[in-house]
């Protein structure tokens, strides 16, 4: 049976948030007098979910006394600057359009918070995707395969007929988990070669690449 469903990642995949997450990062740690992070820094903390962000941030992560303080004060401040230079990568809303088009069905499952997710869905996807699953009580993260199960029963699809398209080692592990075809894309938060070692079922380098991609699996 052939492919009809797309399940995308969104930070590093569709959106390039790299710029709001690190301000976050770098307001909340600054707050509490904390060390600043580089963005290199940041980039490779994530695809695991902001908690994971943060102990990574946080000096002596969750055992440092002010990590919940810190954490919070990240969530307060990324909600409220989620959009402030987060774009689509370029290519990204042509590419969707032919998908579209192509008759696909596409949904966002990401780690990020499920607020900021909801606000970034509606700002930039929700003409061409048809639902999006952020971070929730009672909904295990990725690399679990809980959240592109429920994305894959709200959208009537079968594992058999869904790729997962990301941009980490993260997504290619829920992939697996998921019993999903995993496409990974090159120009998002992790290195090429890093991506190409993990043997996915095809490695994109750019968006117009992909519909091709697609139709091979």
């Amino acid at each position: 049976m052939g492919k009809n469903t797309i399940l995308f990642d969104l930070d590093g995949t569709l959106l390039n948030t790299l710029d709001d997450l690190a301000e976050s990062v770098n307001a909340a740690l600054a707050s509490f007098d904390l060390p600043s992070r580089s963005k290199q820094q940041v980039r490779r903390a994530l695809g695991r979910g902001i908690r994971y962000l943060m102990s990574r941030s946080v000096p002596d992560g969750e055992a440092n006394p002010a990590f919940e303080a810190v954490f919070e004060a990240f969530r307060a401040h990324y909600n409220a600057h989620c959009r402030d230079k987060t774009r689509p990568y370029d290519g990204i809303p042509e590419l969707l359009e032919t998908l579209l088009r192509q008759g696909w069905r596409m949904a966002l499952v990401s780690n990020k918070v499920d607020s900021a997710v909801q606000i970034l869905y509606h700002d930039f996807f929700s003409t061409s995707l048809s639902l999006a699953v952020g971070q929730r009580e009672g909904i295990p993260t990725k690399p679990d395969p809980a959240m592109p199960r429920f994305a894959l029963e709200a959208l009537g699809a079968r594992p058999e007929e869904a790729v997962y398209i990301g941009d980490s080692e993260v997504d290619y592990e829920t992939a697996r988990n998921a019993g999903l075809a995993c496409v990974l894309v090159s120009w998002g938060f992790r290195d090429r070669e890093e991506l190409e070692a993990l043997g996915p079922e095809g490695l994109c380098d750019a968006p117009e690449a992909l519909p091709e991609i697609l139709s091979a699996l």
